[in-house]
């Protein structure tokens, strides 16, 4: 667990964006063998977002980063970094983050991706945060961004339900009177689970070919028995140790920001915590898993519902392939 111990960074806009189509869960009982039922009671979800064709990752990327931006009142030329966690880049070089870059005219700015599946967005807001507080860097934007549309089997009812595409952004910069600060961050990961979580297909290891095609190695695989299983086994722990080594007790905590994964998941995580089911922030049921994107969306959403106050305290938290996870202490 490392706590900043350089200037105070505080988190100066956030932004969010999700495509226009809905795709419900009736939507998918005529393309799987599902019903909404059955969806709803083993995920909580009830609707997901996708993206229009050619609506690439970077396009979600930049229109939730203008959000961002103008929530901040820092303008794109301010920007010394442009970090974008995604498993979904529109190509796997040029990243996403150096066409965001571009596109936002942020020349002055470096760019890179982050690539640490679903904790992509722990780890980018981590390392910006760190960046900011060793002054190397003054205003950094941190994005999270899926397509994940494009790399799921729809004929597989275990992966099509879960997912949906879609965007966030916050601006980060050191912190003012009236602004937060983060106070704490921890990144872990177990490698030994790697095979939890893949998409196997197209790079070295199997090299695109018509046999990889045949065997849908190019779609998302997991195993969500396992992950389910690991998540509820280190998650609860995980978090109360965390919270514990920054000199918080979990009662002092106002609001866990999960990762939406799974409601069951959230619900037995808070369970374990002995946190009030109130003290967190839902909305896969609208929007799905998005990835490394969904801890920004609950971000953006919170930021703007008014029922923050100064002084509250909360936990960013998600974890993913790898199986890495990670978490963020954070006060308002």
């Amino acid at each position: 667990m490392g706590q900043l111990n350089g200037r105070d960074v505080a988190i100066l806009g956030t932004g969010m964006y999700v495509p226009k189509r809905i795709m419900t869960n009736n939507d998918l009982s005529e393309m799987v063998e599902t019903n909404d039922e059955w969806i709803r009671e083993r995920t909580g979800i009830r609707e997901r977002r996708i993206a229009a064709e050619g609506e690439l990752t970077s396009d979600l990327a930049y229109k939730a980063s203008l959000a961002a931006l103008k929530k901040s009142g820092v303008s794109a030329s301010e920007l010394d970094m442009v970090i974008v966690a995604t498993n979904t880049p529109d190509t796997l070089f040029p990243g996403v983050a150096p066409k965001l870059q571009g596109k936002l005219k942020a020349s002055h700015a470096g760019a890179f991706d982050v690539q640490s599946g679903c904790t992509g967005c722990i780890y980018a807001l981590t390392v910006a945060m760190t960046g900011v507080s060793c002054g190397l860097w003054n205003k950094v934007l941190v994005v999270g961004a899926e397509v994940l549309s494009h790399v799921i089997n729809w004929e597989d009812r275990n992966t099509c339900v879960l997912f949906g595409d879609g965007a966030g952004a916050a601006v980060l910069g050191p912190s003012v009177e009236g602004t937060g600060r983060f106070i704490s961050a921890e990144l872990r990961a177990d490698g030994t689970k790697s095979d939890f979580i893949t998409l196997p297909g197209g790079l070295i290891e199997n090299p695109a070919s018509e046999k990889t095609i045949a065997e849908g190695l190019h779609y998302v695989h997991m195993k969500g028995n396992d992950v389910f299983k690991f998540v509820n086994r280190v998650l609860p722990s995980f978090l109360k140790k965390f919270v514990s080594a920054s000199d918080v007790d979990p009662s002092e905590i106002d609001w866990w920001l999960f990762h939406q994964a799974n409601l069951r998941i959230i619900d037995g995580v808070m369970k374990r915590l002995g946190a009030d089911p109130e003290k967190t922030w839902v909305n896969l049921d609208r929007y799905g898993n998005t990835s490394a994107a969904s801890v920004f969306l609950v971000l953006a959403e919170l930021f703007e519902s008014g029922k923050l106050e100064k002084g509250q305290k909360m936990v960013l938290s998600s974890f993913g392939a790898g199986m890495t996870y990670g978490s963020i202490l954070y006060e308002m």
